[in-house]
């Protein structure tokens, strides 16, 4: 893959910090056109720079809390190093720093939420192109599937002799095939990517419909925790407890959430969306009168 996209002399451009970037616009883009569409005061810019720096940290913090044993081996490297950042940390510590910024500000929570559901779940998925074109260690087990794929230029390599845990991991799958020199493995990043896509055609399609505020928000959720809970399967991550990853067990905890939240919000009242002109009923003005659009 490309974890450097190119070089302005001592200054690089990597890929993945190229699509956080992508991500992060594109999530401002669509969730400034759905809070102007709900008329909800414009507080995007507020929102975005609360989500990338809660983001960043709750990602990092995540990732440390699931690699304890590579902060006691080295833990100023650990701390800053510029890799390893957990989705779920980002996602969680961004929604609770939002969440008390609304609330300060007196705003309505749930209808912000579900202005940014779509984008959300958008950004997820650009932000696995990031993944992919850097060969991070995101991709999956070893496997023999023709769509396999290998990265021997990625940071965190699949080439045998630069990858021992994907040697080991190999030789427990396939124990009587020979270790190839660059093992193939399963590209999760691009199924988690698809399915982002996905789901989010499916939450913009269905954010018209008229609902109780905050259920599209908890929809998300619970698409976003099955999926990620399945994919997990197909990954490297580390078993913390019952057999389960970390992010299949926080997984777990969001589909309750998204379960009680669901159910909860279900008795109450239609969300009130902005009323939409009846175009058959309405009289053309005359060309005399018709006021000119600046």
């Amino acid at each position: 893959m490309y974890p450097e996209l190119f070089s302005i002399g001592p200054i690089k451009f990597y890929s993945y910090g190229a699509m956080l970037a992508v991500a992060f616009l594109t999530a401002s883009y669509f969730t400034s056109k759905e809070v102007a569409r709900k008329n909800l005061p414009d507080v995007t810019n507020t929102i975005l720079a609360l989500s990338i720096v809660l983001g960043i940290v709750g990602a990092k913090l995540f990732d440390v809390v699931e690699h304890l044993d590579e902060l006691a081996r080295d833990p100023i490297g650990t701390l800053f190093s510029s890799g390893g950042l957990a989705y779920y940390g980002g996602l969680i510590f961004a929604l609770v720093g939002n969440y008390l910024y609304l609330k300060w500000k007196g705003l309505p929570i749930l209808r912000f939420l579900d202005a940014a559901a779509p984008s959300i779940i958008l950004a997820y998925g650009i932000g696995r192109i990031g993944c992919l074109l850097a060969g991070d260690g995101c991709y999956g087990q070893p496997t023999d599937v023709p769509w396999a794929m290998t990265y021997p230029n990625g940071i965190v390599s699949t080439l045998a002799h630069k990858n021992p845990q994907l040697v080991h991991e190999f030789r427990q799958l396939f124990p009587d095939r020979p270790v190839p020199a660059d093992i193939p493995v399963h590209p999760t990043t691009i199924y988690e990517s698809l399915y982002s896509f996905i789901f989010f055609a499916v939450l913009w399609k269905m954010r018209l419909k008229p609902r109780p505020d905050g259920q599209l928000f908890f929809l998300f959720l619970a698409l976003q925790a099955i999926s990620r809970f399945l994919v997990e399967f197909l990954r490297l991550n580390d078993i913390v407890a019952f057999g389960l990853t970390q992010a299949q067990l926080i997984s777990i905890a969001l589909l309750i959430v998204s379960i009680i939240g669901w159910q909860y919000l279900s008795g109450q009242p239609l969300s009130s969306e902005p009323a939409k002109a009846d175009t058959k009923t309405l009289k053309k003005p005359s060309k005399k009168k018709q006021p000119l659009i600046t």
